[in-house]
């Protein structure tokens, strides 16, 4: 009777990771595609694509067990997680910024009710105000 010796099993492991990493990213693919609006794709190209990403690089790792790849899929993940959420942010506030949001989506909006206590207005400025002197008032705009 043999048995499955460790090598087999770290590389069913590995094979398992690389398949949920795979399914993740197909996930987020899809997410892309078949969202409404920019928000919800945004959260769909970070979140389950990150994870993918990183879930797929530990299937790699366990295996092909070295340390040369283990550096790299480290710093390939690191890098992932440093910068999606960066992008996402700068994504999510620019769309927000420029009035691109689909409000009716949403179901609370914080950022509204705190840029409205703190003086801000979304929206262009009225056609009075437009000139090289509008930003003289204490008014501030998003814009």
């Amino acid at each position: 009777m043999t048995g499955l010796s460790v090598a087999d099993v770290l590389d069913l492991l590995g094979a398992f990771l690389v398949l949920v990493g795979c399914f993740l990213c197909f996930a987020a693919a899809l997410g892309l595609l078949r969202f409404p609006d920019v928000v919800s794709r945004m959260h769909a190209a970070t979140k389950p694509q990150t994870l993918g990403l990183i879930v797929l690089a530990a299937g790699v790792e366990v295996s092909l067990r070295s340390w040369a790849s283990f550096g790299t899929l480290v710093l390939v993940a690191a890098f992932q997680l440093a910068t999606a959420p960066v992008s996402a942010h700068l994504v999510g506030r620019t769309v927000y910024r420029t009035d691109q949001v689909r409000h009716e989506l949403l179901v609370r909006d914080d950022l509204a009710r705190d840029l409205e206590a703190a003086g801000f207005r979304l929206g262009p400025a009225p056609e009075d105000e437009q000139g090289p002197d509008a930003a003289e008032g204490d008014d501030r705009r998003l814009s």
